[in-house]
């Protein structure tokens, strides 16, 4: 398994738990948690740029 497809691993298993404890996706949502779900795809992006660049 290589290391882009741990991250998006990762990334799915965090947006899971995100939906069910921390309710992101439910009809009273503040700033705090767009923003937490915001960097959390963020980090995937960064994880995903250096795992590409160690590939090659």
């Amino acid at each position: 398994m290589n290391q882009s497809s741990i991250a998006i691993i990762i990334y799915i298993i965090g947006v899971i738990i995100g939906a069910l404890f921390l309710d992101i996706w439910g009809a009273e949502t503040n700033i705090k948690k767009g923003l937490i779900a915001l960097g959390w795809t963020a980090l995937l992006l960064i994880a995903l740029f250096y795992a590409d660049k160690n590939k090659k």
